[in-house]
C-alpha cells in the first residue's frame, strides 16, 4: 500500500494579481478570490411544493447564502468547509423533498465590486445589471465572454460570480481586462 496526502490547491492560486490600471480610489474596481468553502446544489421536483423555506435552512445564515438558479435549483454556498457530518445532517434536513450534492471541489467564486462595478460586467454578459432591475440577492444564470456562470448582486456596488473551477483562472483574467480602464486591485485567494 502507498501512502499519500492529497494536496488542495486553491483554483485561483496561480492568477495573477496586484493593482493593474489607474490608481484612482473612487473608480477602483476590486476582484477578490473567495474562500473555497462550500458549493451545495439543491434540486427539487414541482411535486415536491414550495420548499423554499427549507432550502434556506440549509443556508449559514448569510444574506444571499442560497442563490436560485432556475425553477426547483439552487446554490447554497459559503466560506466554512463542510464536514461529511454537517453533509449529512443538512440532507437529512431535505427529507425526501429535495437532493443535495456537493460542487465545493468544482466551482469557485469571484467577488468583485466597486463604483462602476456594473460598467464592467456589461462587458461581459447581456443581463441588465442596473440596481432597480437586479437588486442585492438577485441571481442570473449568464455567459461573461465565453464562460458560463452564476452571478449574484451582493450589495448596491457589489457581485459574487459562480464559475466552473476549470474556468477560474480565465475568468479572473478576463475580469481583470474588462477592469483596466477603471483601476483594478486583483487579490488572489489567503
Amino acid at each position: 500500500m502507498v501512502d499519500f496526502v492529497l494536496l488542495h490547491r486553491a483554483a485561483l492560486a496561480g492568477a495573477r494579481s496586484g493593482a493593474f490600471g489607474t490608481s484612482m480610489p473612487e473608480k477602483r474596481i476590486t476582484l477578490e478570490a473567495l474562500p473555497e468553502g462550500h458549493v451545495l446544489q439543491v434540486l427539487a421536483g414541482r411535486a415536491t411544493g414550495d420548499v423554499t423555506a427549507l432550502v434556506a435552512s440549509l443556508g449559514d445564515g448569510k444574506a444571499q447564502s442560497v442563490r436560485p438558479v432556475g425553477p426547483g435549483q439552487w446554490f447554497v454556498v459559503g466560506d466554512a468547509v463542510l464536514s461529511t457530518v454537517d453533509m449529512a445532517e443538512r440532507k437529512a434536513r431535505l427529507s425526501g423533498q429535495g437532493s443535495m450534492a456537493d460542487q465545493a471541489h468544482g466551482r469557485v467564486r469571484i467577488a468583485i465590486s466597486g463604483t462602476d462595478v456594473e460598467a464592467v460586467l456589461a462587458k461581459g454578459t447581456a443581463v441588465d445589471l442596473n440596481l432597480c432591475e437586479f437588486p442585492a440577492g438577485r441571481s442570473a444564470m449568464t455567459l461573461i465572454g465565453h464562460i458560463s456562470a452564476l452571478i449574484t448582486r451582493t450589495g448596491e456596488h457589489a457581485f459574487e460570480i459562480l464559475v466552473l473551477r476549470g474556468f477560474a483562472e480565465s475568468l479572473w483574467d478576463e475580469l481583470i481586462e474588462m477592469s483596466l480602464e477603471f483601476g483594478v486591485d486583483a487579490r488572489p485567494p489567503v
